[in-house]
């Protein structure tokens, strides 16, 4: 979990890499992160803690890390040789600062993705830290990112379009077309999807190594159990956890505060 002061100095660092990076585009950017600034600085990047960063700040953290991946790997493939041409630096950071913006949820209070789970036995059994708003429609995080930009009239190019769509590569089998082409004509124009791709798995990989390498601060395995007691947890599965809710409620007051 993170500090309260790092989460606050992760979404300062955030928004000023709106205005820094995306000077045609900064207006209505800000007034996109203006809207969702209580919700996006506080909220995870995933909902199980083995996943990647599933605690409070977790996905500014976690864009923060994917646009220094792909920075990283850009410079490799051009010193390797590769052809970095049909792209600039900024359609990089735009697509890897906004692949993963539908996490954020649709605009208006409620309708949040990700929500506190309560139940400990959720939390216990399967790491499940958050649990995903059942009132929003269901939608893949690719399509309500490019949403979200269209609904705050953020322009992109066809290049951030397409590396936003297919970011997620081979794991999402709607994108096989893209990187399993029968023709020269059909390969990808450029290598930005899979810079992109490549940059958000480094970063997923290094958020569960940290959590691997520290779990003992999170929820520890819980032994089998006999069928009656199963039953009996079943039972209770909206249990609240009341330690839960006074840590993110004390968090985002030390968030707020100046």
């Amino acid at each position: 979990m993170l500090e309260a002061e790092k989460i606050k100095s992760n979404w300062e660092t955030y928004r000023a890499l709106v205005n820094d990076a995306f000077p045609t585009r900064k207006d209505a950017l800000n007034r996109m992160y203006d809207d969702f600034e209580d919700r996006m600085a506080m909220m995870p990047a995933s909902s199980i803690a083995h996943f990647h960063n599933a605690f409070a700040g977790g996905y500014v953290d976690h864009v923060l890390r994917v646009i220094a991946c792909t920075e990283e790997l850009y410079a490799s493939w051009a010193r390797m040789g590769a052809d970095m041409s049909g792209y600039t630096i900024e359609e990089l950071r735009f697509a890897a600062m906004h692949h993963d913006l539908g996490k954020v949820g649709f605009p208006g209070d409620g309708n949040e993705v990700y929500q506190v789970e309560t139940s400990d036995w959720h939390r216990k059994n399967q790491n499940k830290m958050y649990k995903h708003n059942e009132n929003i429609p269901f939608t893949m995080v690719p399509d309500l990112s490019i949403w979200l930009l269209q609904q705050y009239n953020v322009k992109m190019s066809w290049t951030e379009y397409q590396a936003i769509k297919i970011h997620d590569g081979m794991y999402d089998d709607a994108n096989k077309p893209y990187f399993v082409a029968r023709s020269a004509q059909a390969k990808l124009k450029t290598n930005l999807p899979i810079v992109l791709h490549h940059g958000d798995h480094m970063a997923a990989q290094i958020e569960f190594e940290r959590w691997r390498n520290n779990k003992n601060t999170s929820p520890n395995p819980v032994a089998e159990k006999s069928k009656i007691q199963k039953s009996n947890g079943l039972k209770n599965l909206a249990e609240n956890n009341p330690d839960v809710e006074k840590t993110l409620t004390d968090l985002f007051k030390a968030f707020n505060e100046e």
